[in-house]
């Protein structure tokens, strides 16, 4: 549930993003402008549509630039929302990623025993998909932290060994998000694999 109601133009822009999942060629022009319309959400809000996507395991881009997260399930997008990731000095690691641990109710046991509530860990030393406080600023300690609704969402909807991509690519729009789903970092992106 999004904690505060959207504006009716960007409620439309997101309903109209997911309607054209499977638009034909001539209205690939107005999907694309949809979707960029979609990566323009207020901090700490999100969207989750998951109910005409197929079966299959979710994929999860993350772009540090613009503090978005999108999931897709296949090639479609079921979700994209605010985030906040590392702060100076905690910078989030950009690679691609399995997610090796979920937890519903974690605690950190590196910074006085902080709640990170639908904890999906990225790295052993730290690093998670965690709900937390959306500034839409890098404000975390390298987590990426998201809002706790879309937190329980993706959290259900990810198995271990999910794929992540962590990018410093500034994302304009769903379709760049969705190459990086489908083919992980580009060539030039600093790159860390967990999964080891």
């Amino acid at each position: 549930m999004v904690r505060a109601p959207l504006r009716f133009a960007q409620l439309m822009a997101v309903a109209l993003l997911f309607a054209f999942q499977a638009a034909p060629a001539a209205a690939l022009q107005t999907e694309a402008a949809d979707r960029e319309e979609a990566v323009s959400l207020p901090p700490g809000r999100y969207v989750w549509n998951d109910v005409d996507a197929a079966a299959g395991p979710v994929t999860i881009v993350v772009s540090v630039p613009t503090q978005l997260l999108f999931a897709f399930r296949g090639s479609t997008l079921v979700g994209v929302s605010t985030v906040s990731t590392g702060q100076p000095g905690y910078d989030t690691p950009t690679g691609t990623f399995a997610i090796l641990q979920k937890e519903v109710d974690h605690r950190s046991n590196i910074y006085d025993d902080a709640p990170m509530p639908f904890m999906q860990r990225l790295t052993w030393d730290g690093v998670a998909l965690h709900a937390g406080k959306i500034t839409g600023q890098p404000e975390s300690h390298g987590c990426v932290r998201l809002p706790l609704a879309f937190a329980k969402k993706l959290y259900a909807a990810t198995g271990l060994g999910a794929r992540v991509t962590v990018t410093d690519v500034p994302l304009s729009s769903a379709d760049e998000a969705a190459a990086l789903a489908r083919d992980g970092v580009p060539a030039g992106d600093a790159g860390v694999s967990t999964a080891e």
